[in-house]
């Protein structure tokens, strides 16, 4: 009887069983680690300062930018995720975290990873965007949906056709600002018929992003911005109005807009991945 070989559908379930033991110890090893670079570079005044700026909102530990990165970075480079599933629990245990850096060190970690990462896994992604909400996190996170998004082609964007109609106004605004940097790739059908399903919203920060989202493609065709702002006077607010032609006098004078003789190369600013303590030391009105 001891020596009976063991089925091979137990033998199944306690693989699975080592896996995920495995799973969660390296886990729990990667959170002690961040914890243990991060907390020793508390400073209690700087943070007093980052939780006024953030309207009370969120506790912070106080650590610098350059501090940050320093210290998380090795981190987030040398964890390669076993599977989804694990990048997943990683992430969300970062979230569950008080002080809103770890919450930045779950959006390094997304942003480094993401690759690893399909349409699957918008579900949680968007519960995310919906936990512990504001615009750093938020415009963080939508870089890395964006790049879902993106890959996942018609299926992707069905998916955001969906998200600008939830109730959560901050998983709108992911949708609305997910084409964000893709430029002549911009789908600008669905770009404008967002902005006007958005237009009539008193939320400052979905009016910001509809003329954020507009502003970005401006860089590509300036033109093309002009002629909706223009089909759309009067449905959209005079914020979102002043953000997507922010741009429109320098760009006229440089020749931007349908690129002749190539100028579009000498005005172009490509968006880059904004580090969420840096952003902190913007403006919220730039949101």
């Amino acid at each position: 009887m001891g020596n009976e070989a063991m089925p091979k559908s137990k033998m199944l379930t306690v693989g699975r069983t080592m896996r995920e033991k495995s799973s969660k110890q390296k886990i729990a090893k990667f959170h002690r680690a961040v914890r243990a670079a991060l907390r020793p570079l508390k400073n209690a005044e700087r943070a007093a300062g980052m939780r006024a700026y953030m309207r009370d909102q969120f506790e912070y530990l106080g650590v610098s930018t350059p501090d940050h990165r320093a210290a998380v970075a090795p981190l987030i480079k040398g964890r390669l995720p076993a599977d989804r599933e694990e990048l997943r629990l990683a992430a969300e245990g970062l979230w569950r975290m008080r002080e809103r850096e770890y919450q930045y060190v779950a959006i390094g970690l997304l942003g480094r990873h993401h690759k690893a990462l399909s349409l699957d896994d918008l579900p949680w992604l968007l519960d995310l965007v919906q936990q512990k909400s504001w615009w750093d996190t938020v415009d963080s996170l939508v870089k890395v949906i964006g790049q879902i998004v993106r890959r996942a082609g018609a299926k992707g964007e069905r998916a955001m056709d969906a998200a600008v109609k939830h109730d959560n106004f901050w998983v709108r605004r992911i949708a609305m600002l997910h084409q964000l940097g893709l430029r002549d790739e911009v789908d600008t059908v669905r770009l404008f018929r967002y902005a006007e399903l958005l237009a009539a919203e008193k939320e400052f920060f979905i009016r910001k992003a509809i003329g954020w989202a507009l502003r970005d493609y401006a860089w590509h065709d300036w033109r093309a911005i002009e002629k909706f702002l223009k089909s759309a006077s009067g449905r959209l607010s005079g914020l979102t109005v002043r953000e997507a032609s922010k741009n429109f006098a320098a760009l006229s004078k440089r020749g931007a807009g349908g690129r002749p003789n190539g100028q579009y190369e000498k005005v172009r600013q490509p968006i880059k991945p904004q580090r969420p303590i840096r952003a902190m030391k913007r403006r919220v009105d730039l949101h």
